[in-house]
């Protein structure tokens, strides 16, 4: 008995030394922080050094900038107001586009400028991670491997290199601020410290709505390492018991009740969110099969986590392929780490590292599915970070129970950190060229049909279009039902001559798009331009009328397609057609040569008067007075 009394007393010593040295304030290592946060931004700019030369992805990038002519324009007041309303890439995030725009005021269309910007707030975020992980902690030399693996992580290039991942770089970025600015207010909490905290989550929340599970955070923060939870009445409002720091203790209503406001944001937020991402959300897959592809992508995310191998910009979504015993297998070892992590709860930083990682996913895991992918290894960006504090608190302590030599703690560490700088380097030369990156894509993949049809457009950018055709014959052939392979293969076959194989493959994409014309109302304008085209030059007249008066009807506002149409019709006799279109046409632009085309349809038409004033029109014009009229 007395032996064991005194075991229980010397553990209960070494706790409070061990709170003793961890919650040591931050300037007291001040030269430690700096070296750490040296070695850190060194070896982040070092490892991404190579992205400088990496040119725009096919990928998204013409979306967000390269063909974004609002964000070309750059910081314009037109700009700023469309980045605060627009829902466009199915997304309401005004600061990512902003960020954008700020980009093309400073580089315009030089990749190496957007690249740099998102290596510099991935730096920014890495030593974000640190301070606020040693300031919360107090642990220096943990916080600090933590931000290496968050640093140096493979998993990390697609975030990182992917110049339209701007917002998955620039919402961690708020999100790590608030956090910190969490533990600020949680010193001392006033009303005008909380006013910070929201207000830096709502600015992540306009970057991108990943972090929209921040609330949630805060309550594992506020369990470890803040402990400011409160269990039993004598604990609550007391800053002297089991708490890490300065932090008052609450019961865990208060707790959560302190939250609301945060969860209001949240939710306001979600709702935002649900409506700018209509048109993306993928509503085909059946229930059943989007929560077993969700049970077993958390799985392979811990894998990938651990091993890093067969990274891929793109993995298709195959939740009603997978067998049943693998996601029961899946289910239970979830299970079974739940239960792990929350029996020894005694070791907080298990059950909040692990809680992180499961609920930060929750908003990306595709039960609510957007897009085709089945996970994303930027959806890990954020949520990773959990991991890396469970794995890293767990290691060292284990070594301090092993009393391992620091040389070998030392040794260690520097294999890791080696490991994974040469695994990152070598993933992210893929990301050198869209051929390259989209051919790896398809090679650690399987039935990867979106893959096989970026690779084709790839090939086809670089001047390699007969090697591209049998990857859209491939995507076509896995899934039948996508209608893009068929868009350039039609193209193809066109600029090749062959009208009849162009136009099969144009009435394809036209039969697959034809009950969701508000999803593909661009893609079915633009296909029905380039059947007309092909019609007319078949001679098929009035065929090729029909499509232009498709084209028109999903695009009002291109002044060169109402001329194309009337032309059309004035050939075939039609000219209540063509006068309509050449009047809607000189319109939206102004031009000489509109205004002749009207002329001669009025004058044809029996109605000289009008005819007269088009031809004035267009001798006014033509005379180079304003154009504006």
């Amino acid at each position: 008995m007395a032996r064991a009394a005194s075991r229980t007393k010397s553990k209960k010593r070494d706790r409070q030394q061990e709170k003793i040295t961890q919650n040591r304030p931050f300037h007291s290592g001040r030269r430690r922080v700096l070296l750490f946060s040296i070695l850190l931004a060194v070896a982040t700019v070092a490892l991404y050094l190579p992205v400088h030369h990496h040119p725009f992805l096919n990928y998204d990038d013409d979306d967000y900038v390269t063909d974004n002519l609002r964000v070309r324009a750059g910081l314009q007041a037109d700009t700023i107001t469309w980045a605060l309303t627009a829902y466009d890439a199915a997304n309401w995030h005004p600061l990512t586009w902003l960020s954008h725009a700020l980009d093309c005021q400073f580089f315009a269309l030089d990749p190496a400028g957007h690249h740099d910007t998102n290596v510099l707030l991935h730096v920014v975020n890495v030593l974000l991670l640190f301070w606020v992980l040693a300031r919360a902690t107090g642990w220096l030399n943990r916080s600090a491997f933590v931000a290496g693996l968050f640093a140096l992580h493979p998993i990390n290039i697609e975030s990182v290199a992917w110049i339209a991942e701007r917002k998955n770089l620039l919402s961690t970025t708020f999100f790590l601020l608030a956090l910190e600015a969490w533990r600020w207010y949680a010193s001392k909490p006033q009303l005008r410290r909380y006013a910070v905290v929201a207000a830096l989550y709502a600015l992540g929340l306009m970057a991108k709505p990943q972090i929209i599970t921040f609330p949630f955070v805060l309550l594992l923060w506020d369990y470890w390492p803040l402990e400011r939870v409160a269990f039993s009445a004598a604990a609550a409002g007391s800053n002297q018991g089991e708490g890490s720091g300065p932090y008052s203790q609450k019961p865990p209503l208060w707790l959560l009740g302190e939250k609301l406001p945060l969860l209001l944001l949240s939710a306001a937020s979600a709702v935002v969110t649900m409506r700018a991402q209509q048109t993306a959300i993928n509503p085909a897959n059946p229930m059943a099969a989007r929560l077993a592809n969700a049970l077993v992508a958390y799985v392979r995310y811990l894998g990938q986590a651990i091993w890093p191998a067969h990274l891929a910009i793109l993995y298709p979504f195959r939740g009603s392929e997978l067998g049943g015993w693998t996601v029961v297998t899946c289910a239970l070892l979830l299970i079974a780490i739940t239960v792990g992590v929350v029996a020894y709860r005694r070791f907080r930083w298990l059950p909040v590292g692990w809680f992180w990682f499961v609920g930060t996913l929750v908003p990306m895991i595709g039960v609510v599915q957007v897009g085709r992918q089945a996970m994303a290894d930027r959806y890990a960006y954020l949520s990773f970070i959990g991991l890396f504090i469970l794995i890293v608190w767990s290691v060292a302590q284990l070594v301090k129970r092993l009393r391992a030599p620091v040389s070998v703690q030392a040794a260690a560490s520097a294999i890791v950190f080696l490991a994974l700088a040469v695994a990152t380097h070598r993933q992210l030369a893929l990301w050198s060229d869209n051929v390259r990156l989209w051919t790896h894509a398809t090679d650690v993949t399987e039935s990867n049909f979106i893959a096989e049809d970026y690779l084709g457009q790839a090939l086809s950018a670089a001047g390699r279009s007969q090697e591209a055709m049998p990857h859209f014959a491939r995507a076509a052939q896995i899934d039948p039902a996508f209608p893009y392979p068929y868009i350039h293969m039609g193209i193809y076959l066109h600029q090749q001559n062959d009208l009849q194989g162009a136009l099969r493959n144009y009435q394809k994409v036209i039969a697959l798009t034809n009950d969701d014309e508000s999803h593909y109302g661009e893609v079915r304008h633009r296909i029905f331009v380039n059947m007309a085209s092909a019609y007319a030059e078949l001679g098929d007249l009035a065929k090729a009328r029909d499509c232009f008066e498709a084209a028109v009807r999903l695009n009002p506002d291109n002044a060169d397609e109402w001329t194309n149409l009337g032309t059309v019709a004035q050939q075939l006799g039609d000219l209540d057609t063509a006068l309509r279109a050449y009047s809607q046409a000189v319109q939206l632009k102004p031009s000489s040569q509109g205004y002749l085309l009207l002329k001669d349809a009025l004058r044809k038409a029996g109605r000289e008067q009008e005819a007269r004033a088009a031809a004035q029109k267009a001798a006014f014009l033509a005379g180079g007075a304003g154009t504006s009229q």
